[in-house]
């Protein structure tokens, strides 16, 4: 990985790393800002464009974010279909979170049309779909 914009993987699968940046870039272009994987114990950001700081909390991002696993069932059942994911909107962009299973990850964007939004929740379920099962859960040793 390119050490200028892209972070080292220290405890997901580097296969995964590598798909989520893929179909993020794919999806997203130069409106990238950041991709950061999380399970209920593990938080790894994995990409981080060259020209932002290294200053988030992922810790504290990560544990708002892990909110999702639970709040997930309020949504089920209703009219409005099955949970695709969560868009925030903030003063210098926008950051979207989707979770499959046991794992999630939230991007950072520029801003960018609602199409592009969907482009990229599609592109990254389908790649933690692929990978659900190579997540350790409380449990597996």
């Amino acid at each position: 990985m390119n050490d200028e914009t892209e972070l080292e993987t220290e405890t997901i699968d580097r296969t995964l790393a590598e798909e989520l940046l893929s179909v993020s870039r794919t999806a997203v272009g130069d409106e990238l800002r950041s991709i950061t994987y999380f399970t209920e114990d593990e938080v790894e950001q994995i990409y981080l464009r060259s020209d932002l700081e290294r200053t988030a909390d992922l810790v504290g991002f990560a544990d708002h974010e892990r909110l999702g696993f639970r709040s997930q069932s309020a949504y089920r059942n209703t009219q409005l279909g099955e949970y695709q994911a969560t868009v925030r909107m903030f003063e210098n962009g926008y950051l979207s979170r989707v979770i499959r299973g046991p794992h999630g990850v939230w991007v950072t964007t520029d801003s960018m049309s609602m199409d592009r939004f969907k482009e990229l929740t599609t592109a990254t379920k389908s790649v933690l779909d692929d990978h659900v099962d190579t997540v350790s859960t409380d449990g597996d040793d």
